[in-house]
């Protein structure tokens, strides 16, 4: 099932939960500034470090410069792309490097921020640009382990080099090294499923609002039908009348018959639009059989080629007892019995099977086509957004059961996946079940 398309001038669901605003950006270089210039100031004028003050506040310098010039050419409400926010979480990697060069490089303890811009880019950008920005990272701390200027101190009361084994220092490296892709790695995995279903919600919400446009449709057209019924009425008698004033052999007999015949093929019509049901569960069919309510889910979906087969036994073959309880036809419902169906009539060979049963404790719709079932490593994550579920299912984006399932979920159902394994049986099987909470 593919990602349904938001109308002309609206923004996508990718276009939403994707691209950072630049203002977020923005707002995390302005800390980042603040925060290096205070460390600097600190570390020389109150602890006394000897630090090349006038090049370290120039390099901080240029993210204020880059930070105002950004600021100035473009609106903060702007949305970035995946490429122009690789770049400038990329100078701020690069920013950071060349401080750290001029004052101590990986001896110096604030080389650990050098996971900040990686980690932020994992939870926002695609994995090509995190992967890139995690290799910038890495090649610049093994540059910083091996050239940088030395990080003055005061010891003893006089000025000193601080120094570190090299020994040591080879461990800060290997320690970024790992921190770095662990960091990047967890943050992007977490942050993608994060995005998918996101997006996958996205689209469910779509999918509904497109139902519920067509129920309200239904709903309107029979309002409409009920309104013009009266006047359609007193047109018909008025008619009538006339048929039998106007003599046989008159010019206007033609017209009165052709009236006639017209006004009832307008009652017919209305007719046929008032018995659509209502979305706010007054008309007398808000509340349908389940079996009415399958046999319209799977009408837009039928195929000449493939039988679809309803039947109303429990798994011995007797038919249920008691009553065929009835199930409210919201559009949540409507829609996610109509993916399942879509799906099965979609993969089957030749037949669908849909068999019904019910008792005091709930009802179950049972759906099993004849095609190659669902791959039996996935069968544990049916459900999940953006899994294509079966075999030789290319193009498609995996979201017709995840929609269904949260679909058929607010309608009070639990679905089962399982492929069919009885003698001589093959395909899907998916079973869902309502409690009698839910049932009339």
């Amino acid at each position: 099932m593919s990602l349904p398309q938001a109308p002309e001038g609206m923004l996508t669901p990718y276009e939403l939960t994707h691209p950072v605003r630049l203002h977020t950006l923005v707002l995390l270089r302005w800390v980042a500034v603040v925060g290096q210039a205070g460390t600097l100031l600190v570390a020389h004028l109150w602890l006394g470090f000897d630090l090349p003050m006038g090049l370290a506040l120039g390099i901080v310098g240029l993210s204020v410069l880059l930070n105002l010039s950004v600021s100035l050419r473009r609106p903060s409400t702007a949305r970035l792309t995946d490429r122009e926010a690789g770049l400038f979480l990329g100078f701020d990697i690069l920013q950071l490097s060349v401080l750290l060069l001029v004052t101590g490089g990986l001896t110096n303890p604030f080389s650990l921020l050098i996971l900040a811009p990686v980690t932020v880019a994992a939870t926002i950008l695609s994995a090509r640009s995190t992967i890139g920005l995690c290799v910038l990272s890495l090649a610049c701390l093994s540059l910083l382990a091996f050239f940088h200027l030395p990080l003055p101190s005061v010891m003893g009361g006089s000025p000193a080099l601080f120094d570190l084994p090299a020994t040591y220092v080879l461990g800060i490296w290997a320690g970024l090294w790992i921190a770095t892709i662990f960091m990047a790695t967890f943050g992007w995995l977490v942050a993608e499923e994060a995005r998918r279903m996101r997006d996958a919600l996205a689209a469910t919400q779509m999918a509904l609002g497109r139902e519920q446009r067509v129920s309200a449709l239904g709903g309107l057209a029979a309002a409409a039908a009920h309104e013009l019924g009266s006047p359609l009425s007193t047109i018909a008698v008025i008619a009538k009348e006339l048929g039998r004033e106007v003599p046989a052999d008159s010019e206007f007999a033609d017209d009165v018959r052709l009236l006639q015949s017209e006004s009832e093929r307008c009652r017919q019509i209305l007719a046929r639009l008032a018995d659509q049901p209502d979305i706010n569960g007054e008309a007398p069919f808000a509340r349908q059989p389940i079996s009415a309510v399958i046999e319209e889910a799977v009408g837009p979906y039928a195929r000449d080629e493939i039988d679809v087969l309803i039947e109303k036994a429990d798994a011995e073959g007797n038919p249920p007892s008691g009553e065929e309880p009835t199930l409210p036809r919201t559009p949540e419902l409507m829609h996610g019995l109509g993916n399942l169906l879509q799906n099965a009539v979609q993969f089957a060979r030749s037949t669908v099977e849909v068999r019904l049963c019910w008792d005091e404790a709930g009802a179950l719709v049972e759906i099993h086509d004849d095609g190659p079932g669902f791959p039996p490593a996935m069968l544990a994550s049916l459900g999940e957004p953006f899994l294509s579920s079966r075999a030789g299912d290319d193009g498609h984006m995996g979201l017709g059961i995840f929609i269904a399932q949260t679909l058929l979920g607010r309608a009070g159902a639990r679905l089962e996946f399982a492929n069919a394994t009885g003698e001589g049986e093959s395909g899907a099987l998916i079973v869902v079940r309502w409690p009698a909470a839910y049932l009339q």
